[in-house]
């Protein structure tokens, strides 16, 4: 699944490449893709233009003339833009037809994506229950520490909660918590005042590389637009067979239902 370095890589890149880009016409291929009435959606999006674009957590934020256009990618969600000449691929379930002749296609082998129109001035300091972003002053140690308050949850769970901080997801948790040096099974009741340090520090470290290497290919995630995310290369524990510190064995374990990675020398709190 994208995350948030996956994410910030495909708005920037849209934003280099379409921005101003005028709408003539929405298909709709796949109508479960759009909440809400689906002619609606089209007219709301004809002749308008994309201004601004920006993310809060997972979501794709696409400011137009008059409407904001939200998008999440869910499992396998990627946009590609090909000219209007090229032949429309299978998976292929939202077209938008700009002015320029080319058309930004929306494809998702899974469908799980999904697309809705919002007013300009909806709050997204609270859309969906999302916490803070992880760059933001209020994700600090007194605010995991008041989170995780009363509870026994494993710390991997806990980062996978978009409640609590927005955009991290299962690759960048296990990253986190390997920097940071505590088993992805710790309960979050466990955690000291450094641990918690540690973890907000870390995040903000960790994604900040991951967007500046483009996010990552790992498992099915491959920037659709031109860009080639590169962090899979920095990854200590993910997806690894040893750990890229003392030469461990890495271990997996399921928290939550899903496969968490570490290092059982370099992650002993």
């Amino acid at each position: 699944m994208p995350e948030l370095p996956e994410v910030e890589t495909v708005v920037r890149t849209l934003e280099k490449q379409i921005k101003d880009e005028e709408i003539l016409d929405v298909i709709i291929r796949y109508p479960k893709t759009i909440n809400g009435d689906l002619e609606d959606f089209r007219h709301a999006l004809i002749h308008q233009s994309f201004r601004r674009f920006e993310r809060r957590g997972k979501y794709l934020l696409f400011y137009m003339d008059d409407v904001l256009l939200v998008c999440h990618l869910r499992m396998e969600g990627k946009f590609y833009i090909k000219t209007d000449s090229e032949p429309v691929e299978k998976h292929t379930h939202v077209i938008f037809q700009l002015k320029d002749h080319r058309q930004l296609r929306y494809h998702d082998t899974r469908k799980f994506g999904r697309m809705e129109i919002l007013p300009m001035d909806t709050d997204l300091e609270h859309f969906h229950d999302l916490g803070p972003e992880p760059f933001d002053d209020r994700y600090n140690a007194e605010y995991l520490k008041e989170y995780c308050r009363g509870r026994k949850a494993p710390i991997k769970s806990v980062l996978l909660e978009q409640s609590l901080v927005a955009g991290i997801g299962n690759i960048y948790a296990d990253e986190i918590l390997s920097a940071s040096g505590i088993r992805p099974g710790r309960s979050c009741a466990r955690l000291t005042r450094k641990n918690r340090e540690d973890i907000v520090e870390n995040t903000r470290i960790i994604l900040a590389a991951a967007i500046a290497a483009g996010g990552t290919t790992i498992r099915s995630y491959t920037s659709s637009l031109g860009v080639t995310g590169r962090f899979q290369n920095e990854c200590l524990v993910h997806g690894q067979k040893t750990c890229a510190r003392c030469g461990s064995a890495i271990k997996v374990k399921w928290i939550g239902g899903r496969s968490s990675y570490y290092c059982p020398v370099c992650q002993k709190s």
